[in-house]
């Protein structure tokens, strides 16, 4: 099996060698790019399968390099920052950032974060019946695709996943945890409210009208459902 390459685009030198040789023992390959400039060269270049990305960058910002993937690519993406602050974090997200974790952090749970967006953006759970349409939506499980009136719309992993979810169980009511833990993996507990960002760039992607929307349904006080369309 080839191993899965992931690109580290990180200017803290000690904190990009850290991580390459821990991911290297857990047999991945690993690529480095110190700034911004040269991460968003060789994203290109080298199509990594994950990218690892400083939101704090010199010359061109993690969020200007997120930005400028998304524009032509839906590879996975984890944000490092050492901010704390909530809006950096969701600001990453709502870019098409896959998650975040914040400095300081744990290697092994770095490794399983990344593990977790690989399995999602992989598709391994799929249902029998692999193309599912309601409404003017069809989902192409094994294909990882989602169309709109048959035009493919371009969703992260992350986005995909919490979808298919809520697609599959039309007017069931999933909790924001619930939600991490289906879609997501224990390992984001935790993180419930980056949900509320990813459930937006959702519905903006598929919904007609966002803020009335007709297929994700937010229910008050409790998280999401998927409308009967």
């Amino acid at each position: 099996m080839d191993k899965k390459k992931i690109l580290i685009i990180e200017d803290e030198e000690k904190i990009a060698t850290m991580i390459q040789q821990y991911l290297l023992k857990e047999q991945f390959a690993v690529l480095i790019a110190a700034d911004g400039v040269m991460g968003l060269k060789k994203a290109r270049q080298e199509k990594p399968d994950l990218i690892i990305l400083d939101l704090m960058l010199p010359g061109l910002s993690g969020l200007d390099v997120c930005r400028e993937i998304r524009k032509e690519s839906q590879v996975p993406i984890i944000m490092l920052t050492a901010k704390a602050e909530e809006i950096d974090k969701l600001l990453g997200l709502e870019l098409g950032a896959d998650d975040y974790i914040t400095k300081p952090f744990s290697l092994a749970e770095l490794a399983a974060r990344i593990r977790a967006v690989l399995r999602r953006s992989g598709g391994q759970e799929q249902p029998k019946n692999t193309v599912q349409t309601r409404g003017d939506l069809t989902i192409d499980f094994s294909g990882l695709q989602v169309y709109k009136k048959g035009q493919p719309l371009n969703l992260t992993p992350t986005e995909f996943n919490l979808l298919s979810v809520l697609f599959r169980h039309p007017g069931r009511v999933y909790s924001r945890l619930q939600l991490l833990d289906a879609a997501l993996g224990e390992a984001y507990q935790g993180y419930e409210r980056s949900i509320d960002t990813h459930i937006s760039n959702l519905r903006r992607k598929i919904e007609d009208d966002p803020a009335n929307p007709r297929y994700i349904l937010t229910v008050y006080g409790v998280g999401y459902k998927f409308g009967e369309g």
